[in-house]
């Protein structure tokens, strides 16, 4: 496991509170259209935390937190509740240093999860106080906006990256255009930088076939991909409607 400062915590915290920026100066990001980035981890909208997983990160031993709102309804979602980007938050960000703080040498990292940690402006200011105080980052992401996943890649260790289905076929599941778009760009993004990445494709019978994921396969081991993880899709919290139809499919 990695060495921790179990002070570095505390400083960066306090660091925040205090105005990092000096007074007077605008928050990182403030003033520029399409700004991605905050400087105030205090504002995440954090819908759950889990302290202790051994499987969000291969290999690694990590607490993990569910950031709230994603743009996309998949039709296998099996959280809709994180889906709505105007519930608050019910973790403090708080919680999570304290936790953090106190596994330091216990823990090797934390991963954000979602939702879709990309949507807050706030995820850059987080890892960044992860990083420092010595944990390693992970990110599980839909890659549904590239942009802000460009912004925080440089503090991001490991990503788990959903490439749900061949582009064709991308909106079935999504239920939103181009979102085939993003999440193709997003991994030639995290792929470019050299981020190690695990690609999972939860597969979706009342969408694809064999013949579809053998397509998408050819596809990710066309553009680089080496660690590609087919997922079978779980009815349990999806909606009584996309039970039926997975239920008629598996028939």
């Amino acid at each position: 496991m990695t060495s921790h400062d179990t002070s570095a915590l505390a400083r960066v915290a306090a660091r925040a509170r205090a105005g990092a920026q000096g007074p007077g100066r605008a928050p990182s990001g403030a003033g520029r259209r399409g700004a991605v980035l905050n400087d105030d981890a205090d504002g995440l909208q954090i819908a759950g935390l889990t302290s202790l997983s051994t499987c969000d990160w291969p290999g690694r031993l990590v607490a993990t937190v569910f950031l709230q709102g994603c743009p996309w309804s998949c039709t296998y979602c099996h959280n809709p509740e994180l889906i709505d980007p105007r519930t608050p938050g019910v973790v403090p960000w708080a919680q999570v240093r304290n936790l953090l703080s106190r596994r330091a040498g216990l823990l090797d990292g934390l991963v954000f999860s979602g939702g879709e940690p990309t949507r807050q402006p706030m995820l850059g200011a987080a890892m960044r106080e992860v990083k420092e105080a010595g944990f390693g980052v992970g990110l599980h992401t839909s890659g549904a906006y590239p942009r802000r996943l460009a912004a925080v890649l440089g503090l991001v260790d490991w990503v788990g990256l959903d490439i749900k289905a061949p582009a064709d076929l991308y909106e079935a599941i999504t239920g939103v255009g181009r979102s085939a778009h993003a999440a193709f760009e997003s991994l030639r993004l995290v792929l470019d930088a050299g981020v190690p990445v695990q690609v999972r494709t939860t597969v979706d019978p009342t969408v694809l076939d064999e013949d579809d994921v053998a397509r998408l396969v050819r596809v990710l081991r066309h553009l680089g991909v080496h660690d590609h993880v087919r997922q079978e899709v779980r009815a349990l919290g999806t909606t009584p409607e996309y039970q039926e139809a997975l239920a008629a499919a598996r028939a």
